[in-house]
């Protein structure tokens, strides 16, 4: 377990160096179209203001390459901030001027550092810990509440973390590490994973170390197909990786070793036209024509698919089943959400892991409707992988 903001005490007029997330789409107009992030660090903000601490934030957008580019200037996210938190929030444009600068705060007044990857040294491989103490300079304590940024080893992320104590957790990545872990390793059963995506070469890992934890594994996506090749059957112009037929084997021989479950799709939607306008018709997943590819679970298996969840007690998504971005194609997708939202109100746990499988728990519910759903991508991806998170690795031990 690691050391949360929680615990620590007489934090009065100290300053808090604070790694948040808030990599957040703005419009053309540079208007934040979803504070999904921002909204997620408020708990952390307003543990630091209540308890008097003066808050340093230090977050990026986007991917400047360590060059200074306006076009990812966090300054309308700092408008945002203000407008959220009712108070001015004061812009440090860059790490120069940030000293005087935060001298200047006021006890639980909230300041936000411009876009800390226009630094070649935030991004920086090697083990030079320069830049980690001329940010170490502007805190008294670091806190880690980037779990979206969690699986990178950069500077702002992990080295100012073993230069700056104590170095603790804010209270997002507390619950993104309570709430994935508790799945993973402590999990009310039966254990449900739903793995889906395009492509079986970016889930291995996923696949692999989940294999050691659940009861049922459903297997939907575009990564579906690799499977159905891998035991000849036709799937027409659908996607599939012919380097990873072997793997799709494998994993399939690991689970019947394992006594796992593995829920594949029996039936599938196809079509002949990505863009939806084609012709769109249901067939037997092995069986799909020649000039059609599968885009989405079929009819019975999103019944065979929902049954597996609603007699679940935890469920873990990670990836969608079918091309969900187009209304035609998102059905089976909904179906699968539903169930678990269903599992929800049952009493299971339900953790949406990050990246597309978010995307689509937003599009077609409330993130109330489960019992999490993670900000971080890539970070939640190598969790369930059984990576360690260097971010999360640096901080302090309880």
């Amino acid at each position: 377990m690691k050391k949360s903001v929680k615990d620590l005490h007489d934090i009065k007029g100290k300053r808090a160096l604070v790694r948040v997330d808030i990599n957040v789409p703005l419009d053309e107009n540079k208007n934040v179209s979803d504070d999904t992030r921002i909204q997620a660090i408020m708990p952390t903000l307003k543990l630091l203001k209540e308890n008097g601490a003066k808050i340093i934030l230090m977050a990026h957008l986007g991917r400047p390459k360590g060059e200074v580019n306006p076009e990812f200037s966090l300054a309308p996210v700092a408008k945002y901030l203000s407008k959220v938190l009712g108070e001015e929030v004061m812009f440090i444009p860059d790490v120069k001027s940030a000293k005087s600068m935060v001298e200047q705060l006021k006890d639980g007044q909230v300041a936000l550092l411009e876009n800390i990857r226009y630094y070649k040294a935030e991004e920086a491989k090697d083990d030079d810990m320069t830049f980690a103490n001329e940010l170490k300079q502007l805190g008294d304590f670091y806190v880690n509440d980037a779990f979206g940024a969690a699986h990178r080893n950069h500077t702002s992320t992990a080295k100012l973390a073993k230069v700056l104590k104590p170095a603790v957790s804010g209270l997002l990545m507390e619950k993104e590490l309570r709430c994935l872990s508790q799945a993973l390793d402590n999990p009310t059963r039966p254990f449900t994973a739903v793995v889906g995506g395009a492509k079986v070469s970016s889930k291995i890992g996923v696949l692999e170390n989940l294999l050691d934890k659940v009861d049922n594994m459903i297997i939907g996506g575009g990564m579906a197909y690799t499977f159905v090749k891998a035991n000849g059957g036709k799937i027409g112009s659908s996607i599939c990786e012919d380097d990873q037929l072997e793997v799709a084997k494998a994993i399939e021989k690991k689970a019947k070793e394992k006594g796992v479950k593995l829920v594949m799709a029996t039936d599938v939607l196809v079509t002949n036209d990505f863009s939806g306008n084609g012709e769109n018709k249901f067939v037997k997943i092995n069986e799909i024509p020649e000039g059609f590819e599968g885009v989405d679970a079929g009819l019975e298996s999103r019944k065979a698919f929902a049954e597996v969840l609603k007699s679940s007690k935890t469920i873990l998504m990670n990836g969608p089943v079918g091309a969900f971005e187009n209304p035609k194609f998102a059905e089976g997708t909904k179906a699968v959400l539903q169930a678990i939202v269903e599992a929800t109100k049952n009493g299971a746990v339900s953790v949406i892991g990050g990246g597309d499988s978010v995307s689509a728990a937003k599009k077609f519910f409330k993130a109330e409707d489960f019992t999490h759903v993670s900000t971080g991508g890539g970070a939640s991806l190598e969790f369930i992988e059984g990576k360690i998170l260097p971010g999360v690795a640096a901080l302090d031990d309880k």
